[in-house]
């Protein structure tokens, strides 16, 4: 590994929470698609498979920034296990009620409960902030966190079809939630590099939506996740329709490896001027990358075209993690991340649907036309909302306390 990534490891305990924040990242590619597997295996139902995978990717969305704001509150340990073991609980009775044939309802009941797991990725980063806060370790610290996602979701589905298909129907989503209680129980045993919380006295109150910068972060990636939702869905529909299903997940690799070969180079490199342009840029080509797909005629055209497309998705993300460092208060950072998923969690169910949609009415082909769509759309709100990006938030300069930190670390 380069250097810079060598040297982001030389603090104690980076090792530890970064593994850990690994194993317990797992599951978010991981329980989607093996619930979907499991379902389809055990009752051959695709639409109910669907409409549970989509319920845990919908309560996750809703109970995702709740959780990070009480863990900005009273801190990672505290908030994690109790969120964790309801996700827990939630995941073992739903392979129960799925096993033994139990009424719809519960499925969707428990499905929801699963929404309780806490989002990983924005406690490792938040941690990562809290040793590099104000140096250009930082911005290599999100670029690996942004290569790890996508190693995560490179493998995860992979390992989860792969057990449940050729194991038994429950192998995946069983495994996905043995990842999450070992990730989740190993990071939060590591209390000295836990970010310190902040009680309510010490920070302004309400949400970190309030802030205009992160507003703008979100309704974009709304429209992101919608390209994500889309491709994943209308590749699979591609691939089955020129007689090569189990090659879409080949495909789909090679997108998540595109941005997971931008997102190392990305951290090796060290920028000048305004995030806010960049970030912006990425977008931009993120949308463009969508349109030599409506041309794909073939599978290995498709594979070239999203693997080149996949380059502009990690520096956008970690461009995204700096920019929400600028926009919201150090004391609801976590909180301020986990929106960012959010959003994308509900663009990904959106663009997902709505291929779905399309896919049924005109064909695999006319599909890429949603991603393309939804690339336009991302554009559209990045430059509507581009002068509130351009003007941070006066208060993350912070108390006295914070700048003596920015100066001794400016020292060290």
């Amino acid at each position: 590994m380069p250097s810079p990534y060598v040297a982001l490891f030389a603090a104690p305990g980076s090792k530890g929470f970064s593994a850990a924040g690994f194993i317990g990242r797992m599951p978010l590619s991981m329980m989607g698609i093996g619930v979907v597997t499991m379902i389809s295996q055990l009752t051959g139902r695709y639409g109910l498979a669907g409409a549970l995978s989509a319920t845990v990717a919908l309560a996750a969305a809703v109970l995702g920034p709740q959780i990070s704001r009480l863990v900005d509150l009273y801190g990672q340990r505290r908030v994690l296990r109790p969120a964790t073991l309801v996700a827990l609980t939630s995941a073992a009775a739903l392979l129960l009620a799925a096993h033994y044939r139990w009424p719809d309802w519960v499925l969707f009941v428990c499905s929801a409960g699963v929404g309780s797991v806490p989002s990983l990725g924005a406690m490792i980063r938040a941690r990562w902030a809290a040793l590099y806060r104000g140096t250009p370790q930082l911005h290599t610290a999100y670029s690996f966190e942004s290569v790890v996602d996508e190693v995560c979701f490179i493998f995860g589905p992979i390992i989860s079809i792969g057990l449940s298909t050729a194991w038994f129907p429950e192998a995946g989503p069983l495994l996905a939630a043995c990842f999450l209680a070992v990730g989740v129980f190993w990071l939060t045993a590591q209390r000295a590099t836990e970010p310190v919380p902040h009680p309510r006295g010490q920070r302004g109150g309400g949400t970190a939506l309030r802030s205009a910068g992160l507003q703008v972060l979100v309704a974009t990636f709304v429209a992101t996740g919608a390209i994500f939702g889309a491709v994943d869905v209308v590749t699979v529909a591609f691939a089955d329709e020129r007689g090569h299903k189990g090659a879409a997940s080949v495909v789909l690799a090679l997108y998540a490896a595109g941005s997971c070969v931008a997102g190392i180079v990305f951290g090796l490199m060290r920028f000048a001027g305004a995030p806010e342009r960049r970030w912006l840029l990425g977008v931009f080509m993120m949308a463009v990358s969508m349109i030599p797909l409506l041309l794909v005629g073939n599978l290995p055209f498709l594979a070239v075209a999203l693997f080149v497309a996949g380059l502009s998705i990690a520096p956008t993300m970690i461009t995204t993690m700096s920019l929400i460092e600028e926009h919201v208060p150090r004391a609801q950072l976590t909180e301020g991340m986990t929106w960012v998923s959010t959003g994308l969690a509900v663009g990904v169910a959106l663009g997902s649907s709505v291929a779905g949609w399309v896919i049924d009415a005109a064909g695999a082909r006319a599909g890429y036309g949603v991603p393309a769509v939804a690339g336009a759309v991302a554009v559209a709100v990045g430059f509507l909302g581009y002068r509130r990006l351009s003007r941070p938030a006066p208060r993350r300069g912070g108390t006295v306390e914070q700048h003596s930190e920015r100066q001794e670390r400016h020292v060290a």
